[in-house]
């Protein structure tokens, strides 16, 4: 393995692992965040894809925007609704695991639209992915009733909300791979130009946000009210906390993001998806540890089902025939 492919797989434990640190700490002092940071991360990366990969409007684009049009919306959902479930009790730890299952959206997509065809051993994979899944929400939403009985508060409320807040989550997943079959499909007809896709992917969603514009100046003046923190190396700046976690967690999204696309030129589908795969255990872990995010034996049971399952499933697809293998790369 080269030193530009150790950068990147570096870069995405970084980029990758930090973004969600960010990401809990904003949400554990304003768990109803969720659209200013979605709108702050189109906006970083719209504004960075307008100088490098646009060339500040000059560059010549290759796709046309009515072939991107249903790419835009389905990531314009999928965004917003993977980070408003905080608002819903949905916790990270949920969010992480469930947001680990994309390989059944994949299949069973994949299978329906792409008519591909998977191994015996693709199948049990995914059924391990989807029992892992399937005991770390049950047992999550004992562990909501539970804090409902001590908080006093309506139950039922809450579980309701906590369910539409899954239900968004898994939504989202199966329109993400969607998404992923459709740029497939986009990227057959005119070439690969992923960077191309991800700056107007993020640029053209932005006029949505104005249907939000309530909620997000809201938790704007939140964020400018939240206790400031002196950074002596500025000459003893006061900044807002809520502030400096949303650049950070800006920064690092965009590092990952950059990463991840680096390291698809650099290595193959199995090692991008191996690293991803121990990227999102390393961040559980983390906000388990770190966080003290409510985390049973039931739940390391659930988890160990989603990740052996995913390890399952790559190595079926490194086993496979080179024909066969660009078949599942996608997923």
């Amino acid at each position: 393995m080269n030193f530009r492919a150790c950068l990147a797989i570096a870069s995405v434990f970084v980029g990758c692992c930090c973004g969600v640190v960010f990401l809990e700490l904003l949400v554990k002092l304003d768990p109803g965040a969720g659209n200013l940071i979605t709108a702050a991360q189109f906006a970083f990366i719209a504004l960075e894809g307008f100088v490098f990969t646009a060339k500040f409007g000059m560059a010549k684009r290759v796709i046309s925007l009515q072939d991107y049009a249903l790419l835009v919306a389905m990531f314009f959902v999928t965004s917003v609704c993977n980070n408003y479930v905080f608002h819903l009790n949905v916790p990270m730890t949920l969010h992480m695991i469930i947001r680990g299952g994309s390989l059944i959206s994949n299949m069973c997509l994949g299978t329906i639209i792409l008519k591909r065809q998977y191994r015996l051993k693709q199948y049990i994979s995914v059924c391990m992915i989807t029992m892992g899944i399937f005991i770390c929400t049950y047992f999550s939403s004992r562990d909501v009733e539970n804090v409902v009985d001590v908080a006093n508060t309506d139950a039922t409320s809450n579980i309701f909300w906590w369910s539409v807040g899954v239900v968004l989550l898994v939504l989202a997943l199966f329109i993400s791979s969607y998404m992923g079959i459709t740029q497939e499909l986009l990227y057959r007809r005119h070439g690969k130009y992923a960077r191309e896709a991800l700056y107007y992917t993020h640029l053209l969603p932005l006029p949505a946000f104005l249907l939000m514009y309530d909620n997000i100046k809201t938790h704007w003046t939140l964020a400018l009210a939240s206790e400031p923190v002196r950074l002596g190396w500025l000459g003893d700046v006061a900044v807002p906390l809520l502030l400096l976690y949303l650049l950070g967690n800006l920064l690092m999204q965009h590092l990952c993001i950059s990463s991840v696309y680096f390291l698809t030129t650099e290595c193959s589908s199995l090692t991008v998806t191996l690293i991803l795969t121990l990227r999102k255990f390393i961040s559980l872990v983390f906000s388990i540890v770190y966080f003290r995010n409510p985390f049973t034996l039931y739940h390391w049971l659930g988890t160990a089902f989603v990740f052996v399952g995913t390890l399952l499933f790559a190595n079926v697809s490194l086993s496979l025939p080179s024909s066969k293998r660009n078949a599942v790369k996608n997923d």
